[in-house]
């Protein structure tokens, strides 16, 4: 049964090697819907989250290839019960919608969003939470008037202690005994 997993991948930080990770999925015909790239705690490692929605046995072998390559460190899967994860999401409106009374400066209180910029023509606003609450700010501006949109990919912490720490350590043991 297909289910939501996110993927973490520490590289090191080499040209080229988006490309490698992405032709993984794509040779199995596997949809990515959601892809950030970031540092990491450790400045010399970089860090892949990659959200699919496959079985539990098509997301063993993916980080098993994902292993594989030559400038990945390592990489991990997580449900979502494993993490804690956010988006964060821009909204772009006309200035006009705030004329009509208060009831666009009530919808961004609702949805605990944020104004980021007022200009003459619009005003920027931006919503940080899960993908069903940035989804559901957008289908209510999309009725009062919305210029542009976009949603980061997901940024995600995993609850329990950082694993690549731990398998660092381990090398490094392994490489001085």
């Amino acid at each position: 049964m297909k289910r939501t997993f996110t993927i973490t991948v520490f590289t090191e930080d080499q040209s080229g090697l988006l490309s490698r990770v992405v032709g993984i999925f794509n040779r199995r015909n596997l949809n990515i819907s959601s892809l950030t790239t970031s540092a990491s705690s450790d400045a010399s490692i970089h860090r892949f989250t990659i959200v699919v929605e496959v079985t539990e046995e098509m997301v063993i072998k993916l980080v098993a290839q994902l292993d594989k390559q030559v400038d990945v460190l390592k990489a991990f899967y997580y449900e979502d019960k494993d993490i804690v994860y956010q988006e964060i999401a821009l909204y772009k409106v006309p200035i006009e919608v705030f004329s009509n009374g208060n009831e666009v400066e009530m919808m961004i209180r609702r949805h605990n969003a944020r104004v980021l910029l007022i200009e003459p023509e619009f005003v920027v606003i931006e919503k940080t939470g899960h993908e069903y609450e940035t989804e559901a700010l957008l289908n209510e501006l999309r009725l009062v008037g919305l210029y542009e949109f976009v949603r980061s990919g997901r940024v995600a912490i995993v609850k329990p202690m950082e694993r690549l720490n731990s398998y660092l350590q381990e090398r490094k043991e392994e490489v001085h005994n």
